[in-house]
């Protein structure tokens, strides 16, 4: 009924990206929904900041990679249930973004978009998702002032819709999974297109300049 694809790294690379997009691909043939879960204590860290600082043509290579595998996963037909169970900064909040529903790991856990506090621009792609999804009143401190939050505030926001106790993260994300999938899919992908395809379709357009 549903792929539960664990995070193995804890940094986003080319590596991860293919074997998350394939993940994906696989689902639509095998599975109703998707559910995708970090390791304990830990989500995602963000793009490899090794590959970042490594010169612009490589940093530019992954951050491309990385908005393709974003926009796959935003407009992913089924649904798609993250199991944020840890830190989530910078791109693993970007994958937060995408999810259809997020179900968060209570605990000291950080969220949120540090691209501005590294010294990093923001793609435009990341802005426009956090604009999606994000609540207006927190957009310009969570992009602009790269604010971070807590599992509690990341659920105010818009990064989380739900805050569990950390050994119930996947439990509660799996069981979100089986009933978006028991969902007419046919219905549920037409709507999800309508609602997301114009802001992907913007996004590659203008995704060179």
């Amino acid at each position: 009924m549903y792929i539960c694809t664990t995070l193995t790294f804890s940094i986003i690379c080319t590596i991860l990206l293919t074997s998350l997009s394939v993940g994906l691909e696989r689902a639509q043939a095998e599975a109703r929904a998707v559910v995708i879960a970090g390791r304990e204590g830990r989500f995602c860290a963000g793009f490899d900041l090794k590959i970042m600082g490594s010169g612009p043509q490589a940093a530019t290579e992954l951050v491309r990679t990385g908005c393709d595998f974003f926009m796959q996963l935003y407009e992913h037909p089924q649904p798609v249930v993250l199991a944020c169970t840890g830190h989530a900064m910078a791109g693993g909040a970007v994958m937060l973004l995408c999810g259809d529903l997020r179900v968060g790991a209570a605990g000291e856990h950080r969220i949120g978009l540090n691209e501005v506090a590294i010294g990093l621009p923001m793609p435009a792609f990341v802005s426009e998702l956090a604009r999606d999804r994000l609540s207006r009143r927190a957009f310009q401190a969570a992009t602009v002032c790269a604010t971070i939050y807590g599992p509690a505030e990341a659920a105010e926001v818009g990064y989380l819709d739900r805050v569990v106790p950390p050994e119930k993260v996947l439990e509660e994300a799996e069981a979100e999974a089986r009933r978006l999938a028991a969902l007419p899919g046919a219905a549920f992908a037409s709507t999800k297109r309508s609602i997301r395809g114009p802001l992907v379709a913007e996004v590659r357009a203008t995704v060179d300049d």
